[in-house]
């Protein structure tokens, strides 16, 4: 069975256990990671792949494409993915992501102010409001006294701790898939990878 042949089939697996109710999307965890390309211009046209960009995460740069996923926070399962070049910020791939059928969705300090931005999507199917918990970065805490910060620190353990799961995915693409370094040049052919 041919790879794309193997995707839609469980697309329409997944597809059919929704309609049944067997996966109810309650809640949706988003993140990216980062897929290199190779940077050198050894190769017969003297260039890089032009649709990969440079990103810098922490202190390191990263050169070619990033992976965005949206995983079922109950299961684990992964829901839509979008490729994009390294240099697109994840918070502007966050409606591109989200079905509308979420009533929370989890993200980390890279999806801050994602429930502001013009094209967010705030109410799902049923009319609720979606609840957007995204982690604070560590340092908008420092100036709190000693006891809210520890109510801060318990309430972003308790949102990792559901957010984890979106890293058993990339562990699995990355390391059982050996999809850490891209084979081929430009973004259609990395996305049918």
């Amino acid at each position: 069975m041919s790879l794309s042949a193997l995707s839609d089939e469980l697309a329409r697996v997944v597809a059919l256990l929704t309609e049944r109710n067997l996966i109810l999307k309650k809640g949706t965890i988003v993140d990216s990671t980062f897929i290199e390309a190779p940077s050198s211009t050894k190769n017969k046209d003297k260039k890089r792949d032009p649709e990969a960009h440079s990103a810098k995460k922490g202190n390191t740069w990263h050169f070619g494409y990033k992976a965005h996923v949206e995983v079922d926070h109950e299961t684990g399962l992964v829901h839509a993915l979008e490729v994009t070049s390294a240099n697109k910020h994840d918070v502007c791939m966050m409606a591109k992501l989200l079905t509308v059928e979420e009533q929370v969705v989890y993200g980390d300090s890279g999806y801050l102010g994602a429930e502001k931005r013009p094209e967010a999507i705030t109410t799902n199917k049923a009319g609720k409001r979606i609840c957007y918990k995204i982690n604070r970065r560590p340092s908008r805490s420092k100036h709190n006294s000693n006891r809210s910060r520890a109510q801060i620190k318990r309430r972003e353990r308790e949102k990792s701790s559901v957010r984890a799961k979106v890293e058993h995915v990339f562990a699995v693409v990355k390391q059982q898939m050996h999809f850490r370094k891209t084979r081929y040049r430009g973004l259609q052919k990395q996305t049918a990878n």
